[in-house]
């Protein structure tokens, strides 16, 4: 097992021990988290899947729930550049009132999130609990980056819904959150698929990206307008 201090040396290697065990407990969270939610993980659990001790998580963490916070927040580190690419094209003025702009944007961040959550199965399953649980852990690590994100992205949504290029007239925020779960969910249905359509084959790279195409264009026809009703 891991010392929870590095060898005698310079500062340097002690940083990178710290950093080392930081991100292998963050790693080892991750992979408890998405097997048991919030609730079921253990911070004992945690401490073998990652080889160090649980003493060295307390000291790094403080508690199992800014464990938990970590591991959210660095997921949104890692889609983050997803969603600032959209910001700055649509941050243009007049690229909000270009449907064939809006639409490729659409489709390329839908996919983007699709492709995520295929790399990161933990994650998905991680939210997958928090839907399961009513979001109750979420609640209590949401931060001021989370506000901070809406606030760049519903005054650019609004704007779409009010140059009539959104479908529906529902808070457009709660229209991308809900694309967003689109795939979420059909990845979590997956599984069942198998139970009830066992000759059919889901899960090779073939199907994988013939899935990702569906909600791709599920998303977009169902949250954009028609062309003829956006103007164009």
């Amino acid at each position: 097992m891991p010392s929870s201090d590095s060898e005698p040396g310079s500062r340097r290697g002690r940083t990178h021990d710290a950093m080392g065990a930081r991100e292998a407990i963050l790693n080892a969270a991750e992979v408890v988290f998405a097997e048991h939610g919030f609730d079921g993980a253990r911070i004992d659990a945690i401490a073998k899947e990652a080889g160090y001790n649980k003493s060295l998580i307390f000291q790094y963490f403080d508690s199992k729930l800014n464990l938990y916070g970590e591991v959210i927040r660095r997921a949104d580190a890692q889609t983050r550049g997803i969603q600032t690419e959209a910001l700055v094209t649509l941050g243009e003025e007049q690229q909000v009132s270009d449907p064939h702009t809006v639409e490729s944007l659409l489709r390329g961040f839908v996919g983007a999130y699709f492709d995520y959550l295929v790399d990161h199965p933990r994650i998905a399953r991680i939210f997958n609990w928090e839907m399961a649980e009513g979001w109750q852990t979420y609640s209590k690590i949401i931060t001021q980056q989370d506000y901070d994100d809406i606030a760049q992205f519903a005054p650019i949504l609004h704007r779409l819904q009010g140059a009539g290029l959104l479908r529906s007239t529902l808070n457009p925020m709660a229209q991308i959150s809900s694309a967003m779960f689109a795939c979420h969910n059909y990845l979590a249905l997956i599984p069942m698929f198998r139970l009830l359509m066992p000759e059919a084959d889901l899960s090779s790279a073939e199907a994988m990206a013939g899935a990702r195409e569906y909600i791709v264009e599920f998303i977009v026809h169902g949250m954009l307008a028609d062309p003829v009703k956006a103007g164009v």
